[in-house]
């Protein structure tokens, strides 16, 4: 069904898998990584994945650096600028490959990565396709930007922005999720997130260890996608809960997020609550991926 493969970003081997479907014609790529802290064996973006080789294209599912199968120290250090440019280095990687059609690009991501796929398109136009599902686009409406400034210091930190970690720019290390936050705080606080992780996470070799730090980093411009989407030049599907109950992926912010990108777009609102589409099988994914799979047929043939 795949392939291992592997490619350097920041300074670290980033380790995955090459989903090929059957024949020996050039074929669309869709990259993926998955959400907050979570690995690619075994939590359904792996399911998501195959739904798109059984579908006729190629998919590049990762771990993002400091995760999983990839290198990278800090282990479990989460950075939203550091897996964005992770994206980057990997459209870097399939361009070099023979089996993709490198004009067909598209970037997949769940929650927090849902974030930053929307960030990398806007900046990197390789990209002609971008599936954000639940994404993570803030707790709060982003402000005002009516003359690009802001998105442009989001682009630059991107490009060549200081990245470095800072101790008050640190939350963690923390459980990323527990049973009972009083006596044992976590990053990640609804009980909707605690049953997943450990639902899916504490599977045998995932990998996925309940522990992480997350890191902001002082930059000019915090990293949001709620800046960036008027900037798209990609086709955009956006699947939001219709009231997400984790606070950092608002869906008032994330339907703010929709409505400011440009034509194509497709928004879908679901049911199931921020972790309702990760559960497999379920009718809920079977519907999200079969939206999924009909919108980048639409959008990259068959």
């Amino acid at each position: 069904m795949y392939r291992p493969v592997e490619f350097q970003s920041e300074g670290a081997t980033l380790r995955g898998r090459l989903y090929l479907p059957e024949g020996e014609s050039i074929k669309p790529v869709i990259i993926m990584a998955h959400g907050y802290s979570a690995t690619i064996e075994g939590m359904v973006a792996d399911n998501y994945a195959e739904a798109f080789r059984e579908a006729g294209f190629a998919a590049l599912l990762y771990d993002h650096r400091n995760l999983g199968i990839s290198d990278g120290e800090p282990r479990q250090q989460l950075d939203r600028w550091t897996q964005a440019r992770g994206y980057r280095d990997a459209i870097d990687y399939v361009m070099t490959l023979t089996e993709i059609d490198t004009s067909r690009i598209g970037l997949w991501g769940d929650s927090m990565s849902g974030d930053e796929v929307m960030v990398v398109a806007a900046i990197d136009h390789r990209v002609k396709l971008v599936i954000a599902q639940v994404p993570a686009c803030g707790r709060e409406l982003p402000p005002p930007d009516p003359d690009g400034k802001l998105f442009e210091s989001i682009k630059n930190t991107f490009l060549h922005g200081n990245i470095e970690v800072t101790p008050e720019t640190t939350m963690g290390p923390k459980p990323v999720v527990t049973f009972d936050q009083e006596s044992i705080p976590a990053l990640l606080q609804p009980l909707t997130a605690y049953r997943w992780f450990i639902e899916y996470g504490c599977r045998y070799n995932t990998k996925w260890v309940n522990r992480a730090t997350y890191i902001s980093p002082k930059v000019p411009v915090k990293f949001t996608s709620a800046l960036c989407t008027p900037y798209l030049k990609a086709a955009l599907l956006m699947m939001v809960s219709f009231d997400d109950e984790m606070p950092g992926a608002n869906s008032i912010v994330a339907r703010h997020t929709f409505a400011i990108a440009p034509q194509p777009k497709k928004l879908i609102e679901i049911d199931g609550g921020h972790f309702g589409i990760v559960h497999y099988p379920s009718p809920l994914f079977d519907m999200a991926s079969e939206a999924q799979v009909a919108f980048i047929k639409a959008h990259f043939g068959d």
